[in-house]
């Protein structure tokens, strides 16, 4: 089977780290042109994962309407629980992770904002990923109960517990179904299908890579990840323009080609598109070089012959 490139942005409010429930700003989705421009010039179909605030935000829904008529695009829901009704638990960063709020809580801020993409967009959303990455069997278990297929919420190697988050490191690489009780463990008859981010590293010899990185926080104090990393015996990156170079992101899905990977999924926020707004990039200059990195991983794809394709076709890859 040829591979597959998914495009999968957080589509979101601009105000970065901040636990609010109304207030925000939405600037950077008006930028979101920008990408789309370059998807269309090879014919890249992006799935815009959307916050409740962005999908009740007239020229939001008018960008993304006009994108679905000309299948330009995908819709998916992307759940920041702090400004996704009801709001029945304190706003706070602890909470800002729907892995941590009780189960009823979850279900109703996901229904919530399904059914205010659905009526303003006349799409049923099947995709989903949960704001800060903080997935768990409480998020699973709604989804998949909310007619949710695909989950895009693990990033492999990646423990997020300093934020409260859920520890993705033991978790595959490839996407695999699941059932919602063990969000990291294969099963064939799972209701949900999860597409990972792609993280993954540049070194051939993966076996002693992933060693290097299990030792998780007590190499991150010693900085060992670090010093291993600049001396090019494990580089652990994203395929993300937010965190990895234009040439780290090719030598990524390259590396990721080799070892036959049915997909490729590229990452990252719509924040990023007004310079300032994230730490990815805080000029005009870093902005530019955003950009071109997009085209340049996007140009090296599509001369290998991957298909581009929106996250619902991921259905057809396990």
């Amino acid at each position: 089977m040829t591979p597959k490139f998914f495009i999968t942005i957080d589509t979101e409010e601009d105000d970065w780290g901040e636990y609010r429930s109304s207030g925000f700003s939405l600037d950077a989705v008006r930028e979101l042109f920008r990408v789309q421009e370059i998807f269309d010039a090879y014919g890249a179909i992006p799935t815009y994962l959307v916050t409740y605030p962005v999908i009740r935000d007239e020229w939001a829904r008018a960008f993304f309407l006009d994108k679905l008529a000309k299948r330009r695009c995908e819709i998916g829901a992307h759940c920041h629980p702090w400004n996704t009704p009801p709001f029945d638990e304190e706003i706070n960063e602890r909470n800002s992770m729907l892995c941590n709020l009780p189960y009823t809580i979850v279900r109703d801020k996901i229904a919530n904002l399904k059914e205010e993409i659905s009526s303003a967009l006349d799409v049923v959303p099947v995709s989903f990923r949960a704001g800060r990455w903080g997935s768990g069997p409480n998020v699973a278990t709604a989804i998949s109960e909310l007619g949710f297929r695909i989950d895009t919420s693990v990033t492999p190697h990646v423990d997020w517990a300093t934020d409260g988050g859920p520890d993705y490191r033991a978790a595959p690489m490839y996407a695999y179904r699941f059932s919602p009780d063990d969000i990291l463990a294969p099963a064939p008859h799972g209701s949900l299908l999860e597409v990972p981010v792609t993280i993954g590293f540049l070194q051939r010899h993966e076996a002693f890579a992933r060693r290097a990185i299990a030792a998780g926080r007590i190499a991150r104090r010693l900085h060992i990840r670090g010093i291993l990393d600049k001396a090019r015996i494990v580089n652990l990156r994203w395929l993300s323009p937010e965190l990895s170079t234009a040439r780290e992101m090719i030598a990524l899905a390259k590396r990721s080609l080799l070892r036959k990977s049915a997909y490729l999924n590229m990452s990252f926020h719509s924040t990023t598109l007004i310079p300032g707004r994230t730490q990815f990039a805080r000029t005009k200059q870093d902005l530019d070089v955003f950009l071109q990195s997009i085209d340049a991983l996007i140009k090296y794809v599509a001369n290998e012959g991957v298909v581009f394709s929106g996250l619902s076709e991921s259905v057809q890859i396990a």
